[in-house]
């Protein structure tokens, strides 16, 4: 049987990078990722935008090149799923039995996407996005497609959208919910990414319910609650991720929609780390709040933080979250949870394309959303950390840039 002394799950950003902070900290042990895709790790984010635009190949987005991999002494067990965990043994399974030990386990696996239950889900047509498997499934498709419907306001969503519309493609986003974004950011970004879509010729259904998919073998509609069916030759879903974390739970790991890991990524099981989407950790930049962070930036630094750690530095994981996304010329930046917060202020003008949503969370800053404003979005970081308070007035004040306030150099 193979055994590493660092084992980890998950071929995504996350293992990747814990993998790679490894060896930057000198650790010399045997490590190995195990994937359950057939590529070398690569970026995510880029699926649903360049990638599926055709604007970069895919070895642009790998995270290192194939050989970086080899000649680091990082072993690849690709195209490989672990089914399950014995934490006292110190193994992993694969759903053919061979088993792989380990000294100490870092579960970077992700999730999978969440999938509609309704009849003709799983008509031909139908997609996700969530790995290059996805992406190329509907280029493969896309000369034959005329209409698009997306089902899910969110980023994924609104990214794939905008790059469908430059294509020429006629694209319907249908939303649960009363606005877009609406699980991450406040009703003025939501209302500008509406108008902005729309104006793009995107048509956007608000509060509207998925009945069924209609066609026989393959999809050509979608049925709503009210009984209206919007033709589509392609159906795009994206309504979230499920943690992939089966495996860990049923080996009795804490958790529920993800799995539970303390300050420093651990789950209650001894040696074993996980991290990433699927970590449900206490954010300290949502008050302590019980969350997973889906992003890259929150995916490497919980990977430092557990490399650390294991080479003998015992490390917290305590970092800003940032996020972002392009759509059309538009760059959303994003840094700071605004979960929970009680009043906002915008800066500058939404009218101009190039403004920032300022959170507030009892008189302090708790996050900023960027739009053309990467200014605002590097500055504002440091008002993030701080907790910074600022009256309204002084944070609506363009002519007082965020790092004169936070320096306290501003004339006010």
């Amino acid at each position: 049987m193979q055994h590493y002394d660092v084992l980890i799950v998950g071929g995504g950003h996350s293992g990747a990078q814990a993998a790679i902070a490894l060896r930057q900290a000198k650790f010399e042990g045997s490590v190995a990722i195990i994937g359950d895709e057939t590529e070398y790790p690569y970026e995510r984010p880029p699926l649903s935008k360049d990638y599926f635009a055709g604007d970069k190949a895919f070895e642009r987005i790998l995270i290192r090149p194939p050989a970086f991999w080899a000649e680091r002494s990082i072993d690849m067990l690709m195209g490989r799923r672990v089914e399950s965990v014995d934490p006292v043994a110190q193994q992993v399974a694969f759903s053919d039995g061979e088993q792989v030990g380990y000294g100490q386990l870092v579960w970077a696996t992700g999730g999978s996407p969440r999938r509609l239950l309704c009849e003709g889900s799983q008509l031909a047509g139908v997609h996700v996005v969530r790995n290059k498997s996805d992406v190329d499934a509907m280029i493969g498709e896309l000369d034959d497609v005329a209409r698009v419907a997306i089902i899910g306001g969110g980023y994924i969503g609104l990214e794939a959208a905008a790059v469908l519309r430059k294509m020429g493609k006629e694209v319907v986003v249908l939303e649960a919910l009363d606005r877009v974004l609406a699980r991450v950011a406040g009703e003025e970004l939501s209302r500008f990414f509406e108008a902005e879509h729309r104006a793009h010729g995107v048509d956007i259904r608000l509060g509207v319910t998925v009945e069924s998919l209609t066609g026989d073998d393959y999809v050509d509609g979608v049925q709503l609650g009210d009984g209206e069916v919007i033709a589509a030759q392609m159906v795009i879903v994206g309504i979230g991720i499920i943690p992939a974390v089966a495996a860990l739970l049923n080996a009795g790991a804490a958790g529920g929609a993800g799995v539970d890991v303390d300050e420093y990524c651990r789950t209650s099981l001894p040696d074993i780390y996980a991290i990433g989407d699927c970590a449900a950790h206490a954010n300290s930049f949502a008050g302590g709040v019980i969350m997973r962070v889906e992003s890259v930036q929150n995916a490497n630094d919980m990977a430092n933080a557990v490399a650390k750690s294991i080479t003998g530095e015992l490390t917290a994981y305590h970092s800003v979250p940032w996020f972002w996304s392009n759509q059309y010329d538009l760059r959303l930046q994003t840094v700071g949870l605004s979960v929970g917060y009680d009043d906002h202020v915008v800066r500058g003008d939404p009218a101009a394309r190039s403004f920032s949503v300022i959170y507030l969370k009892s008189g302090k800053v708790i996050a900023l959303d960027c739009v053309n404003m990467t200014k605002d979005y590097v500055q504002g970081k440091a008002l993030v950390t701080e907790g910074a308070r600022f009256t309204k007035e002084q944070l609506a004040d363009t002519s007082i840039t965020l790092k004169e306030l936070s320096a306290g150099t501003a004339s006010i």
